[in-house]
């Protein structure tokens, strides 16, 4: 991604306004509450910024910030195709882990998807645009990298990168993913997120291509069926 994206904060200037801004809407963000039946069919559906913090927290150790004033800079990344409550429960979650957090999301290019072996259905475009109207979302990221190293972290200013538990152990899960998420534990920039249990999949209906009727021979064709309103036709 190019250093003059407009996405890329682009010095310290830049920063501190983002971190003034962040620090107004963290006083109250508005969320309706979740009905009784998702609290049922959503573990994480129903935790509090405070369940939130503590589970960052434990998750963090020695390493958790002194400060909690201070915004701090939060990265996803995902493909985002077919947005569904797992996603908004855990953009929730990175949202909500320190008192005041821009939320950064970075979106995998069809190039990077296939890469994984999950081809996107939507384009990248679309999935940017649904994960931009998320309310927990304040800056989108397109073609995301797949890996993530300290240059990345540093030339975003990131300071967290949020995974859902259980993500890094996961044998199916991409290695050289995983190298990187190593290398961001090693450095304490690394938060975990609650996986989120009840999300029903449903994959993606094909596209149905119906085939064209085949002409009658015995039949002359209707040429005035296909007459437009200004008199021309075939």
């Amino acid at each position: 991604m190019a250093m003059d994206d407009a996405s890329v904060l682009s010095d310290d200037s830049d920063y501190d306004m983002i971190t003034s801004i962040a620090d107004l809407r963290a006083a109250v963000i508005p969320e309706p509450p979740p009905s009784q039946a998702a609290r049922e069919a959503f573990n994480s559906c129903y935790l509090s910024p405070d369940d939130i913090q503590a589970f960052v927290q434990a998750t963090l150790g020695l390493g958790f910030p002194a400060s909690r004033t201070r915004t701090k800079r939060i990265y996803v990344d995902g493909i985002f195709d077919g947005f569904n409550v797992r996603h908004a429960l855990q953009l929730r979650q990175a949202k909500l882990a320190f008192p005041s957090v821009w939320l950064v999301v970075g979106v995998f290019a069809a190039r990077t998807c296939e890469l994984f072996g999950t081809p996107a259905v939507l384009p990248e475009v679309e999935r940017c645009e649904v994960v931009r109207h998320c309310r927990w979302v304040d800056e989108v990221l397109p073609d995301a990298p797949s890996t993530l190293d300290v240059r990345f972290l540093q030339r975003h200013k990131i300071d967290y990168v949020a995974v859902e538990e259980g993500a890094t152990v996961d044998p199916a899960y991409d290695k050289l993913r995983l190298k990187g998420y190593d290398e961001m534990k090693r450095n304490g920039s690394v938060i975990l997120t609650r996986r989120t249990t009840g999300v029903v999949s449903v994959p993606p209906r094909p596209t149905v291509l119906l085939p064209e009727p085949e002409a009658d021979p015995d039949t002359p064709p209707d040429f005035a069926a296909h007459i437009d309103a200004y008199g021309i036709g075939y």
